[in-house]
């Protein structure tokens, strides 16, 4: 281990599943001996009001990002809903996490949720249960994590071993390509 309490590393990203009740969060390292498990867990929000929640979010995401010093951040997209008042507070909470992230300079990949299940499970089809089966086996746990916490994990090995072949996670302001769920976008200069 080094002075930062990490293990010699080429890279530490965060993995963030949004939600305006619960927001999961997974930290591994990469290194050359593979994906290593740092830390994973929830936001829960405890705030009255919708917008006091995303403040809490937004808060946590901080200090996640304070406590384990992320080098990436990989997130999910929104997926379309049924109920569009649920897609909106679900983009809300994303954009509060992304802030958070964008504020201290961090590199963010955004994957389809079909793209993770695909990239952990072997289909974009994949039930919870098999997500957190898969990350539990991928990462030598002893337990199952939380459905939110492993779908965060799940996000952010997807990253480790899609950005091996996609385009460098953006960073904000910079121009270039950006890793995203199922294609490239080229970014117009800030």
């Amino acid at each position: 281990m080094n002075r930062e309490g990490r293990t010699p590393v080429s890279r530490r990203i965060l993995g963030i599943d949004p939600g305006s009740r619960t927001t999961g969060y997974g930290i591994v390292d990469q290194s050359s001996g593979g994906i290593v498990y740092v830390g994973s867990g929830c936001i829960r929000p405890g705030g009255a009001s919708f917008v006091a929640r995303l403040a809490d979010i937004y808060r946590g995401v901080a200090e996640l990002v304070e406590a384990y010093r992320p080098d990436e951040v990989a997130i999910e997209e929104v997926f379309l809903a049924r109920n569009p008042s649920s897609a909106l507070k679900l983009g809300q909470a994303r954009g509060v996490a992304i802030a958070a992230v964008v504020a201290r300079d961090l590199p963010v990949a955004e994957y389809a949720a079909r793209r993770v299940k695909l990239a952990v499970v072997g289909t974009g089809r994949a039930t919870k249960e098999q997500v957190q089966h898969m990350v539990r086996a991928m990462l030598r746990l002893p337990g199952a994590p939380s459905a939110d916490a492993a779908d965060a994990l799940a996000i952010a090995i997807c990253h480790v071993n899609t950005a091996r072949f996609d385009a460098t996670p953006s960073r904000p302001g910079a121009g270039g390509l950006r890793a995203r769920g199922d294609a490239r976008v080229k970014l117009p200069p800030s």
